[in-house]
Protein backbone atom coordinates (compact mmCIF):
# COMPACT_ATOMS: atom_id res chain seq x y z
CA UNK A 1 0.00 0.00 0.00
CA UNK A 2 1.04 3.64 -0.49
CA UNK A 3 1.08 4.72 2.90
CA UNK A 4 2.48 3.64 6.60
CA UNK A 5 -0.51 1.35 7.84
CA UNK A 6 1.42 0.74 11.75
CA UNK A 7 -1.24 2.46 13.38
CA UNK A 8 -4.19 0.70 11.62
CA UNK A 9 -2.40 -3.19 12.23
CA UNK A 10 -1.57 -2.58 15.92
CA UNK A 11 -4.92 -1.37 16.43
CA UNK A 12 -6.54 -4.20 14.19
CA UNK A 13 -4.31 -7.20 15.77
CA UNK A 14 -4.77 -5.74 19.40
CA UNK A 15 -8.38 -5.57 19.34
CA UNK A 16 -8.54 -9.09 17.21
CA UNK A 17 -6.78 -11.34 19.60
CA UNK A 18 -7.98 -9.44 22.68
CA UNK A 19 -11.35 -10.59 21.79
CA UNK A 20 -10.54 -14.08 20.89
CA UNK A 21 -8.30 -14.62 23.80
CA UNK A 22 -10.65 -12.62 26.21
CA UNK A 23 -13.31 -15.12 24.90
CA UNK A 24 -10.76 -18.14 25.88
CA UNK A 25 -10.26 -16.34 28.67
CA UNK A 26 -13.99 -16.20 29.77
CA UNK A 27 -14.91 -19.77 28.80
CA UNK A 28 -11.97 -21.19 31.12
CA UNK A 29 -13.96 -18.96 34.16
CA UNK A 30 -10.60 -16.53 34.16
CA UNK A 31 -10.82 -12.85 33.92
CA UNK A 32 -10.90 -11.29 29.94
CA UNK A 33 -7.70 -9.19 31.24
CA UNK A 34 -5.66 -12.08 31.24
CA UNK A 35 -7.08 -12.88 27.30
CA UNK A 36 -5.83 -9.23 26.95
CA UNK A 37 -2.48 -9.82 28.36
CA UNK A 38 -1.72 -13.06 26.07
CA UNK A 39 -3.08 -11.21 23.15
CA UNK A 40 -0.25 -8.55 23.57
CA UNK A 41 2.50 -11.46 24.01
CA UNK A 42 1.57 -13.09 20.89
CA UNK A 43 1.82 -9.74 18.63
CA UNK A 44 5.04 -8.68 20.51
CA UNK A 45 8.58 -8.22 20.10
CA UNK A 46 9.18 -11.38 21.53
CA UNK A 47 7.50 -14.25 20.41
CA UNK A 48 7.34 -15.48 16.24
CA UNK A 49 5.29 -14.50 13.54
CA UNK A 50 3.45 -10.80 13.19
CA UNK A 51 4.76 -8.01 15.78
CA UNK A 52 3.15 -4.50 16.32
CA UNK A 53 4.32 -1.29 17.04
CA UNK A 54 5.26 -1.17 20.55
CA UNK A 55 5.69 2.77 20.76
CA UNK A 56 2.25 2.98 19.17
CA UNK A 57 0.82 0.58 21.38
CA UNK A 58 2.23 2.54 24.31
CA UNK A 59 0.85 5.61 23.12
CA UNK A 60 -2.55 4.00 22.55
CA UNK A 61 -2.47 2.83 25.77
CA UNK A 62 -1.81 6.37 27.27
CA UNK A 63 -4.88 7.11 25.76
CA UNK A 64 -6.47 4.61 27.67
CA UNK A 65 -5.18 5.34 31.02
CA UNK A 66 -6.44 9.44 30.28
CA UNK A 67 -10.44 8.33 29.40
CA UNK A 68 -10.20 5.96 32.26
CA UNK A 69 -9.00 8.85 35.02
CA UNK A 70 -11.00 11.07 33.54
CA UNK A 71 -13.91 8.75 33.99
CA UNK A 72 -12.80 8.50 37.49
CA UNK A 73 -13.25 12.32 38.18
CA UNK A 74 -16.32 12.40 36.86
CA UNK A 75 -17.99 10.21 39.98
CA UNK A 76 -15.14 11.13 42.37
CA UNK A 77 -15.71 14.82 44.22
CA UNK A 78 -13.28 16.97 45.79
CA UNK A 79 -14.63 16.31 49.04
CA UNK A 80 -14.62 12.51 48.61
CA UNK A 81 -10.81 13.16 48.00
CA UNK A 82 -10.57 15.22 50.80
CA UNK A 83 -12.68 12.99 52.88
CA UNK A 84 -10.06 10.13 52.60
CA UNK A 85 -7.14 12.01 52.84
CA UNK A 86 -6.18 10.86 57.32
CA UNK A 87 -6.01 7.56 55.59
CA UNK A 88 -4.57 8.08 51.80
CA UNK A 89 -2.02 9.90 52.69
CA UNK A 90 -0.42 8.23 55.44
CA UNK A 91 -1.27 4.70 54.08
CA UNK A 92 0.29 5.58 50.61
CA UNK A 93 3.40 7.43 51.33
CA UNK A 94 4.38 4.35 54.64
CA UNK A 95 3.81 1.78 52.08
CA UNK A 96 5.77 3.12 49.20
CA UNK A 97 8.25 3.47 51.66
CA UNK A 98 8.02 0.01 53.05
CA UNK A 99 7.66 -1.76 49.37
CA UNK A 100 10.64 0.16 48.23
CA UNK A 101 12.86 -1.25 50.74
CA UNK A 102 11.56 -4.89 50.52
CA UNK A 103 12.89 -4.47 47.01
CA UNK A 104 15.99 -2.27 47.69
CA UNK A 105 16.91 -4.86 49.78
CA UNK A 106 16.48 -7.72 47.59
CA UNK A 107 18.50 -5.70 45.00
CA UNK A 108 21.70 -5.20 47.20
CA UNK A 109 21.55 -9.14 47.97
CA UNK A 110 21.50 -9.63 44.06
CA UNK A 111 24.85 -7.25 44.10
CA UNK A 112 23.71 -4.27 42.45
CA UNK A 113 24.59 -0.87 43.27
CA UNK A 114 22.77 1.24 45.63
CA UNK A 115 21.02 3.68 42.59
CA UNK A 116 19.68 0.40 40.43
CA UNK A 117 18.51 -1.03 44.30
CA UNK A 118 17.01 1.90 44.75
CA UNK A 119 15.02 2.69 41.23
CA UNK A 120 13.93 -1.33 41.12
CA UNK A 121 12.41 -1.04 44.83
CA UNK A 122 9.93 1.90 43.43
CA UNK A 123 9.28 -0.08 40.36
CA UNK A 124 7.36 -2.56 42.90
CA UNK A 125 6.25 0.05 45.24
CA UNK A 126 3.15 1.76 42.93
CA UNK A 127 -0.06 0.22 41.43
CA UNK A 128 -1.66 0.52 38.13
CA UNK A 129 -4.40 2.61 38.03
CA UNK A 130 -5.87 1.11 35.37
CA UNK A 131 -6.01 -2.70 36.76
CA UNK A 132 -6.70 -0.84 40.20
CA UNK A 133 -9.58 1.51 38.26
CA UNK A 134 -10.74 -1.82 36.12
CA UNK A 135 -11.25 -4.63 39.29
CA UNK A 136 -13.08 -2.16 41.38
CA UNK A 137 -15.40 -1.33 38.83
CA UNK A 138 -15.81 -5.10 38.21
CA UNK A 139 -16.37 -5.61 41.52
CA UNK A 140 -18.66 -2.30 42.13
CA UNK A 141 -16.75 -0.82 44.58
CA UNK A 142 -15.57 2.50 42.69
CA UNK A 143 -18.25 4.38 44.47
CA UNK A 144 -17.91 2.44 48.10
CA UNK A 145 -15.73 4.28 51.15
CA UNK A 146 -13.57 1.90 50.19
CA UNK A 147 -13.39 2.19 46.25
CA UNK A 148 -12.41 5.80 47.38
CA UNK A 149 -10.05 5.18 50.05
CA UNK A 150 -8.06 2.90 47.43
CA UNK A 151 -8.64 5.59 44.87
CA UNK A 152 -7.55 8.62 46.87
CA UNK A 153 -4.33 6.03 48.11
CA UNK A 154 -3.44 5.81 43.86
CA UNK A 155 -3.44 9.72 43.62
CA UNK A 156 -0.98 10.57 46.27
CA UNK A 157 1.10 7.53 44.62
CA UNK A 158 1.05 9.02 41.27
CA UNK A 159 1.92 12.25 43.17
CA UNK A 160 4.99 10.68 44.81
CA UNK A 161 5.90 9.18 41.51
CA UNK A 162 5.81 12.09 39.37
CA UNK A 163 8.21 13.61 42.15
CA UNK A 164 10.73 10.97 41.56
CA UNK A 165 10.32 11.02 37.44
CA UNK A 166 11.38 14.34 37.97
CA UNK A 167 14.33 14.48 40.84
CA UNK A 168 15.85 10.77 39.58
CA UNK A 169 17.96 12.53 36.51
CA UNK A 170 19.19 14.95 38.89
CA UNK A 171 20.00 12.45 41.78
CA UNK A 172 21.28 9.66 39.14
CA UNK A 173 25.27 11.46 40.11
CA UNK A 174 25.03 10.76 43.63
CA UNK A 175 23.10 7.36 43.51
CA UNK A 176 26.64 5.95 41.50
CA UNK A 177 24.84 6.90 37.44
CA UNK A 178 27.57 6.70 35.31
CA UNK A 179 27.64 8.32 31.81
CA UNK A 180 26.60 11.53 29.98
CA UNK A 181 22.86 10.88 30.90
CA UNK A 182 23.49 10.60 34.56
CA UNK A 183 25.74 14.37 34.59
CA UNK A 184 22.62 16.58 34.77
CA UNK A 185 22.46 17.76 38.52
CA UNK A 186 24.44 16.91 41.37
CA UNK A 187 25.12 20.12 44.05
CA UNK A 188 22.61 20.47 47.05
CA UNK A 189 21.30 23.63 45.62
CA UNK A 190 20.46 22.21 42.24
CA UNK A 191 18.38 19.62 44.03
CA UNK A 192 16.38 21.77 46.38
CA UNK A 193 16.02 24.04 42.91
CA UNK A 194 14.56 21.26 41.22
CA UNK A 195 12.33 19.87 44.16
CA UNK A 196 11.06 23.61 44.74
CA UNK A 197 9.88 24.39 40.61
CA UNK A 198 8.54 20.25 40.96
CA UNK A 199 6.40 21.08 44.15
CA UNK A 200 5.20 24.77 42.29
CA UNK A 201 4.19 23.43 39.03
CA UNK A 202 2.07 20.70 40.94
CA UNK A 203 0.47 23.54 42.98
CA UNK A 204 -0.09 25.53 40.37
CA UNK A 205 -1.67 22.90 38.29
CA UNK A 206 -4.14 21.78 40.99
CA UNK A 207 -5.31 25.89 41.60
CA UNK A 208 -5.77 26.28 38.18
CA UNK A 209 -7.95 23.16 37.83
CA UNK A 210 -9.92 24.52 40.76
CA UNK A 211 -9.78 28.06 40.08
CA UNK A 212 -10.20 27.96 36.32
CA UNK A 213 -11.16 24.56 35.11
CA UNK A 214 -14.04 24.60 38.01
CA UNK A 215 -15.65 27.23 35.93
CA UNK A 216 -14.85 26.76 32.40
CA UNK A 217 -15.07 22.79 31.93
CA UNK A 218 -18.92 22.57 33.30
CA UNK A 219 -19.96 25.65 31.56
CA UNK A 220 -18.17 24.48 28.45
CA UNK A 221 -20.05 21.17 28.44
CA UNK A 222 -23.40 23.10 28.62
CA UNK A 223 -22.25 25.12 25.81
CA UNK A 224 -21.98 21.91 23.66
CA UNK A 225 -24.94 20.25 25.29
CA UNK A 226 -27.07 23.26 23.94
CA UNK A 227 -26.54 22.52 20.30
CA UNK A 228 -28.09 19.25 20.54
CA UNK A 229 -25.01 17.67 18.72
CA UNK A 230 -24.67 14.36 20.00
CA UNK A 231 -21.17 13.80 18.24
CA UNK A 232 -20.05 17.33 19.44
CA UNK A 233 -20.93 16.51 23.04
CA UNK A 234 -18.51 12.62 22.63
CA UNK A 235 -15.75 14.58 20.91
CA UNK A 236 -16.19 17.34 24.05
CA UNK A 237 -15.50 14.70 26.22
CA UNK A 238 -12.61 13.34 24.43
CA UNK A 239 -11.24 16.53 23.79
CA UNK A 240 -11.28 17.55 27.32
CA UNK A 241 -9.83 14.40 28.91
CA UNK A 242 -6.96 13.91 26.54
CA UNK A 243 -6.24 17.75 25.93
CA UNK A 244 -6.22 19.07 29.81
CA UNK A 245 -4.10 15.53 30.25
CA UNK A 246 -1.60 16.15 27.76
CA UNK A 247 -1.31 19.97 28.67
CA UNK A 248 -0.62 18.93 32.31
CA UNK A 249 1.97 16.53 31.25
CA UNK A 250 3.67 19.49 28.93
CA UNK A 251 3.19 22.53 31.09
CA UNK A 252 2.99 21.54 34.62
CA UNK A 253 5.49 18.17 34.42
CA UNK A 254 2.26 16.55 35.80
CA UNK A 255 1.55 12.83 34.56
CA UNK A 256 -1.45 11.87 32.22
CA UNK A 257 -3.12 10.21 34.54
CA UNK A 258 -3.28 13.03 37.42
CA UNK A 259 -4.33 15.05 34.61
CA UNK A 260 -7.29 13.25 33.02
CA UNK A 261 -8.51 12.65 36.82
CA UNK A 262 -8.32 16.33 38.05
CA UNK A 263 -10.41 17.15 34.40
CA UNK A 264 -13.14 14.42 35.16
CA UNK A 265 -13.32 15.74 38.55
CA UNK A 266 -13.91 19.34 37.61
CA UNK A 267 -16.52 18.00 34.40
CA UNK A 268 -18.47 17.07 37.57
CA UNK A 269 -19.75 19.98 38.52
CA UNK A 270 -21.50 19.99 35.41
CA UNK A 271 -25.25 18.91 35.17
CA UNK A 272 -24.06 16.75 32.08
CA UNK A 273 -21.63 14.50 34.26
CA UNK A 274 -23.63 11.69 34.12
CA UNK A 275 -24.34 11.58 30.40
CA UNK A 276 -20.39 12.34 29.56
CA UNK A 277 -19.39 9.25 31.83
CA UNK A 278 -22.21 7.24 30.25
CA UNK A 279 -21.06 8.23 26.55
CA UNK A 280 -17.21 8.12 27.31
CA UNK A 281 -17.57 4.47 28.58
CA UNK A 282 -17.54 2.51 25.11
CA UNK A 283 -14.29 4.30 24.35
CA UNK A 284 -12.65 4.02 27.85
CA UNK A 285 -13.29 0.21 27.34
CA UNK A 286 -11.58 0.14 24.10
CA UNK A 287 -8.75 1.82 24.97
CA UNK A 288 -8.30 -0.02 28.14
CA UNK A 289 -8.37 -2.80 26.61
CA UNK A 290 -5.21 -1.48 24.35
CA UNK A 291 -3.29 -1.01 27.73
CA UNK A 292 -3.10 -4.51 28.52
CA UNK A 293 -2.26 -5.56 24.79
CA UNK A 294 0.73 -3.21 25.48
CA UNK A 295 1.88 -4.85 28.52
CA UNK A 296 1.99 -7.81 27.19
CA UNK A 297 4.16 -6.92 23.97
CA UNK A 298 6.71 -5.36 26.48
CA UNK A 299 7.32 -9.45 28.45
CA UNK A 300 9.68 -11.43 27.48
CA UNK A 301 8.44 -14.82 27.99
CA UNK A 302 12.27 -16.01 28.29
CA UNK A 303 12.63 -14.39 32.13
CA UNK A 304 10.29 -17.02 33.24
CA UNK A 305 13.15 -20.40 32.32
CA UNK A 306 16.04 -17.89 33.03
CA UNK A 307 15.41 -16.17 36.16
CA UNK A 308 12.47 -18.25 37.76
CA UNK A 309 14.19 -17.93 41.34
CA UNK A 310 14.60 -14.01 41.23
CA UNK A 311 11.33 -13.63 39.60
CA UNK A 312 9.26 -15.16 42.07
CA UNK A 313 10.73 -13.19 44.62
CA UNK A 314 9.74 -10.26 42.87
CA UNK A 315 6.14 -11.37 42.52
CA UNK A 316 6.14 -12.31 46.11
CA UNK A 317 6.96 -8.46 47.19
CA UNK A 318 4.30 -7.36 44.76
CA UNK A 319 1.81 -9.67 45.97
CA UNK A 320 2.55 -10.37 49.72
CA UNK A 321 4.63 -7.98 51.26
CA UNK A 322 2.68 -4.90 49.41
CA UNK A 323 -0.54 -6.44 50.10
CA UNK A 324 0.27 -7.21 53.99
CA UNK A 325 1.69 -3.83 54.40
CA UNK A 326 -1.06 -2.21 53.19
CA UNK A 327 -3.36 -4.37 55.43
CA UNK A 328 -1.18 -3.65 58.44
CA UNK A 329 -1.55 0.39 57.50
CA UNK A 330 -5.25 0.52 57.33
CA UNK A 331 -5.71 -1.62 60.43
CA UNK A 332 -3.84 0.81 62.51
CA UNK A 333 -5.74 3.23 61.54
CA UNK A 334 -8.56 1.45 62.95
CA UNK A 335 -10.31 0.58 59.49
CA UNK A 336 -12.43 -2.55 59.48
CA UNK A 337 -10.86 -6.04 58.03
CA UNK A 338 -13.27 -6.10 55.06
CA UNK A 339 -11.59 -2.41 53.91
CA UNK A 340 -7.75 -3.84 54.69
CA UNK A 341 -8.23 -6.93 52.73
CA UNK A 342 -9.93 -4.33 49.71
CA UNK A 343 -6.97 -2.04 49.74
CA UNK A 344 -4.26 -4.65 50.00
CA UNK A 345 -5.51 -6.36 46.92
CA UNK A 346 -6.15 -2.74 45.25
CA UNK A 347 -2.50 -2.57 45.55
CA UNK A 348 -1.07 -5.96 45.00
CA UNK A 349 0.08 -5.04 41.16
CA UNK A 350 2.22 -2.40 39.35
CA UNK A 351 1.87 -1.22 36.18
CA UNK A 352 2.62 1.95 33.72
CA UNK A 353 4.79 4.33 36.66
CA UNK A 354 6.74 0.77 37.26
CA UNK A 355 7.65 0.89 33.43
CA UNK A 356 8.18 4.40 33.03
CA UNK A 357 10.63 4.01 36.54
CA UNK A 358 12.61 1.28 34.70
CA UNK A 359 13.01 2.30 31.43
CA UNK A 360 14.54 5.65 33.22
CA UNK A 361 16.60 3.60 35.35
CA UNK A 362 18.38 1.42 32.50
CA UNK A 363 18.85 4.78 30.57
CA UNK A 364 20.52 6.33 33.22
CA UNK A 365 22.69 3.69 33.86
CA UNK A 366 21.42 2.80 37.00
CA UNK A 367 19.62 -0.44 37.03
CA UNK A 368 20.93 -3.35 34.64
CA UNK A 369 18.47 -4.53 31.75
CA UNK A 370 17.95 -7.56 34.09
CA UNK A 371 16.14 -5.62 36.32
CA UNK A 372 14.06 -4.01 33.18
CA UNK A 373 12.97 -7.85 32.72
CA UNK A 374 11.35 -7.99 36.23
CA UNK A 375 9.39 -5.49 36.69
CA UNK A 376 7.63 -6.22 33.71
CA UNK A 377 7.45 -9.69 33.66
CA UNK A 378 6.22 -8.91 37.74
CA UNK A 379 3.63 -6.32 36.09
CA UNK A 380 2.13 -8.98 34.07
CA UNK A 381 2.06 -11.66 36.72
CA UNK A 382 0.26 -9.83 39.40
CA UNK A 383 -2.06 -7.86 37.06
CA UNK A 384 -3.01 -11.44 36.12
CA UNK A 385 -3.08 -12.66 39.23
CA UNK A 386 -5.03 -9.57 40.57
CA UNK A 387 -8.71 -10.58 40.25
CA UNK A 388 -8.02 -13.63 41.89
CA UNK A 389 -7.00 -11.62 44.91
CA UNK A 390 -10.23 -9.69 44.68
CA UNK A 391 -12.18 -12.57 44.66
CA UNK A 392 -9.94 -14.31 47.79
CA UNK A 393 -11.29 -11.11 49.40
CA UNK A 394 -14.61 -12.08 51.11
CA UNK A 395 -13.55 -15.51 52.07
CA UNK A 396 -10.14 -15.05 53.37
CA UNK A 397 -11.91 -11.98 55.69
CA UNK A 398 -14.54 -14.99 57.09
CA UNK A 399 -11.20 -17.27 57.58
CA UNK A 400 -9.40 -14.79 58.96
CA UNK A 401 -12.08 -13.97 61.83
CA UNK A 402 -13.16 -17.83 62.31
CA UNK A 403 -9.00 -18.80 63.28
CA UNK A 404 -8.05 -15.78 64.41
CA UNK A 405 -8.72 -14.58 68.24
CA UNK A 406 -6.82 -11.10 67.68
CA UNK A 407 -8.69 -10.75 64.42
CA UNK A 408 -12.20 -11.27 66.22
CA UNK A 409 -10.81 -8.49 69.06
CA UNK A 410 -9.76 -6.08 66.29
CA UNK A 411 -13.51 -6.05 64.58
CA UNK A 412 -14.66 -6.13 68.26
CA UNK A 413 -12.77 -3.46 69.69
CA UNK A 414 -14.28 -0.25 71.18
CA UNK A 415 -14.07 3.01 69.03
CA UNK A 416 -15.59 5.73 70.05
CA UNK A 417 -17.08 6.62 67.01
CA UNK A 418 -18.70 3.29 66.29
CA UNK A 419 -21.34 4.22 69.31
CA UNK A 420 -23.90 7.27 69.73
CA UNK A 421 -22.13 9.54 72.50
CA UNK A 422 -23.99 9.02 75.44
CA UNK A 423 -25.19 12.89 75.88
CA UNK A 424 -26.93 12.38 72.55
CA UNK A 425 -30.92 13.57 72.90
CA UNK A 426 -32.99 10.94 73.77
CA UNK A 427 -35.85 13.17 71.14
CA UNK A 428 -33.46 12.43 68.28
CA UNK A 429 -33.64 8.51 68.79
CA UNK A 430 -37.55 7.46 68.71
CA UNK A 431 -39.22 7.64 65.56
CA UNK A 432 -36.01 9.24 63.53
CA UNK A 433 -34.10 8.98 60.21
CA UNK A 434 -31.37 6.28 60.09
CA UNK A 435 -29.76 7.91 57.01
CA UNK A 436 -26.95 5.09 55.72
CA UNK A 437 -24.53 7.15 53.85
CA UNK A 438 -22.90 10.33 53.89
CA UNK A 439 -22.17 11.55 50.13
CA UNK A 440 -23.35 13.67 47.83
CA UNK A 441 -26.71 12.50 47.78
CA UNK A 442 -27.05 11.56 51.63
CA UNK A 443 -26.20 15.40 52.34
CA UNK A 444 -29.07 16.24 50.29
CA UNK A 445 -31.14 14.30 51.90
CA UNK A 446 -29.98 15.45 55.81
CA UNK A 447 -30.30 19.08 54.46
CA UNK A 448 -34.08 18.67 53.97
CA UNK A 449 -34.13 16.79 56.89
CA UNK A 450 -32.81 19.61 59.41
CA UNK A 451 -35.01 21.98 56.81
CA UNK A 452 -38.67 19.77 58.03
CA UNK A 453 -36.97 19.17 61.67
CA UNK A 454 -37.34 15.77 61.18
CA UNK A 455 -34.36 14.14 63.81
CA UNK A 456 -31.94 11.89 61.82
CA UNK A 457 -28.99 9.50 63.01
CA UNK A 458 -26.58 8.62 60.08
CA UNK A 459 -24.18 5.60 59.70
CA UNK A 460 -21.09 6.15 57.34
CA UNK A 461 -18.27 3.97 57.02
CA UNK A 462 -15.84 7.28 56.48
CA UNK A 463 -14.24 7.64 59.77
CA UNK A 464 -13.70 11.45 58.96
CA UNK A 465 -17.16 12.43 57.91
CA UNK A 466 -18.34 10.39 61.29
CA UNK A 467 -16.24 12.89 62.95
CA UNK A 468 -17.04 16.14 61.57
CA UNK A 469 -20.91 15.36 61.92
CA UNK A 470 -20.43 14.90 65.41
CA UNK A 471 -18.26 17.76 65.73
CA UNK A 472 -21.38 20.08 64.13
CA UNK A 473 -23.78 18.35 66.41
CA UNK A 474 -25.38 15.50 64.47
CA UNK A 475 -25.96 12.06 65.79
CA UNK A 476 -23.75 9.82 63.83
CA UNK A 477 -21.79 6.40 63.76
CA UNK A 478 -19.41 4.80 61.87
CA UNK A 479 -19.53 1.34 60.30
CA UNK A 480 -21.15 -0.85 58.32
CA UNK A 481 -24.65 -0.94 57.83
CA UNK A 482 -24.77 -4.24 56.76
CA UNK A 483 -23.83 -5.27 60.06
CA UNK A 484 -26.68 -5.54 62.78
CA UNK A 485 -24.27 -3.57 65.50
CA UNK A 486 -24.14 -0.44 63.28
CA UNK A 487 -27.69 -0.28 62.81
CA UNK A 488 -28.65 -1.40 66.31
CA UNK A 489 -26.12 1.48 67.48
CA UNK A 490 -28.19 4.10 65.31
CA UNK A 491 -31.38 2.68 66.96
CA UNK A 492 -32.82 1.22 64.20
CA UNK A 493 -35.41 -0.78 66.74
CA UNK A 494 -37.43 2.85 67.67
CA UNK A 495 -36.72 4.36 64.07
CA UNK A 496 -39.38 5.21 61.13
CA UNK A 497 -37.41 4.93 58.17
CA UNK A 498 -34.65 3.35 57.45
CA UNK A 499 -32.97 6.00 53.68
CA UNK A 500 -30.36 3.91 52.23
CA UNK A 501 -28.41 6.45 50.37
CA UNK A 502 -25.74 4.42 48.66
CA UNK A 503 -26.44 1.93 45.54
CA UNK A 504 -25.12 -1.15 45.58
CA UNK A 505 -27.80 -3.92 45.56
CA UNK A 506 -26.46 -6.67 47.97
CA UNK A 507 -25.59 -3.96 50.90
CA UNK A 508 -29.19 -2.66 50.30
CA UNK A 509 -30.80 -6.03 50.57
CA UNK A 510 -28.84 -6.70 53.21
CA UNK A 511 -29.44 -3.69 55.76
CA UNK A 512 -33.08 -4.04 55.13
CA UNK A 513 -33.09 -7.63 55.98
CA UNK A 514 -31.50 -6.84 59.26
CA UNK A 515 -33.86 -3.39 59.51
CA UNK A 516 -36.97 -5.52 59.19
CA UNK A 517 -35.76 -8.17 61.71
CA UNK A 518 -35.05 -5.27 64.50
CA UNK A 519 -37.74 -3.39 63.46
CA UNK A 520 -41.26 -4.97 61.57
CA UNK A 521 -42.56 -1.91 61.21
CA UNK A 522 -39.94 -0.24 59.62
CA UNK A 523 -40.36 1.72 56.47
CA UNK A 524 -37.27 1.60 53.68
CA UNK A 525 -36.69 4.03 50.85
CA UNK A 526 -33.65 3.44 48.69
CA UNK A 527 -31.76 4.75 45.79
CA UNK A 528 -31.42 3.29 42.09
CA UNK A 529 -29.86 3.91 39.19
CA UNK A 530 -31.69 1.48 36.82
CA UNK A 531 -35.33 0.11 36.71
CA UNK A 532 -34.33 -3.93 36.28
CA UNK A 533 -32.24 -3.30 40.20
CA UNK A 534 -35.51 -0.94 41.22
CA UNK A 535 -38.19 -3.91 40.08
CA UNK A 536 -35.61 -6.03 42.06
CA UNK A 537 -35.83 -3.99 45.63
CA UNK A 538 -39.19 -3.72 45.65
CA UNK A 539 -40.12 -7.24 45.14
CA UNK A 540 -37.51 -9.10 47.05
CA UNK A 541 -37.36 -5.90 49.63
CA UNK A 542 -40.55 -3.99 49.47
CA UNK A 543 -38.62 -1.12 49.33
CA UNK A 544 -40.04 2.36 48.17
CA UNK A 545 -37.50 3.01 45.35
CA UNK A 546 -36.18 6.33 44.12
CA UNK A 547 -34.92 6.50 40.23
CA UNK A 548 -32.79 9.54 39.45
CA UNK A 549 -34.42 9.39 36.64
CA UNK A 550 -38.02 9.37 37.35
CA UNK A 551 -37.74 12.20 40.17
CA UNK A 552 -36.07 14.41 37.38
CA UNK A 553 -39.32 13.99 34.97
CA UNK A 554 -41.54 14.23 37.81
CA UNK A 555 -39.63 17.84 38.61
CA UNK A 556 -40.08 18.80 34.81
CA UNK A 557 -43.99 17.68 34.78
CA UNK A 558 -43.98 19.96 37.60
CA UNK A 559 -42.91 22.85 36.42
CA UNK A 560 -44.97 21.96 33.03
CA UNK A 561 -48.10 22.15 35.12
CA UNK A 562 -47.29 24.76 37.23
CA UNK A 563 -46.82 27.30 33.95
CA UNK A 564 -50.15 25.62 32.56
CA UNK A 565 -52.30 26.20 35.12
CA UNK A 566 -54.45 29.35 34.30
CA UNK A 567 -53.39 32.14 36.98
Amino acid sequence: MPHDVNLIATIAAGFGLAMIFGLLATNLRMPPLVGYLMAGIVIGPFTPGFVADVGLAGQLAEIGVMLLMFGVGLHFSLSDLMAVRRIAVPGAIVQIAVATALGLGLALFWGWGLGGALVFGLCLSVASTVVLLRALEAKGLLQSINGQIAVGWLVVEDLVMVMVLVLLPALSGLLGATGQASAELTSTSDIWETVGLTLAKVTAFIVLMLVVGRRLLPKALWWVARTGSQELFTLSIVAVAVGVAFGAAKLFDVSFALGAFFAGMMMRESEFSHRAADESLPLRDAFAVLFFVSVGMLFDPAVIWQQPVKLLAVVAIILVGKTLAAVALVLLLRYPLNTALIVGASLAQIGEFSFILAGMGVALNLMPAEGQSLVLAGALISIALNAALFAAVEPARRWILARSSLARRLEQRDDPLAELPMSTDAKLLSKQVVLVGYGRVGRRIADSLRAQQIPFVVAEQNREVVDALRKEGVPAVYGDAQTPEVLIQAHIARAAVLVVAISHTLDVRRMVEIGRTLNPELKVVVRSHSEEEAALLQSDSGCAVVLGEHELARGMVRHVLQDLQPH
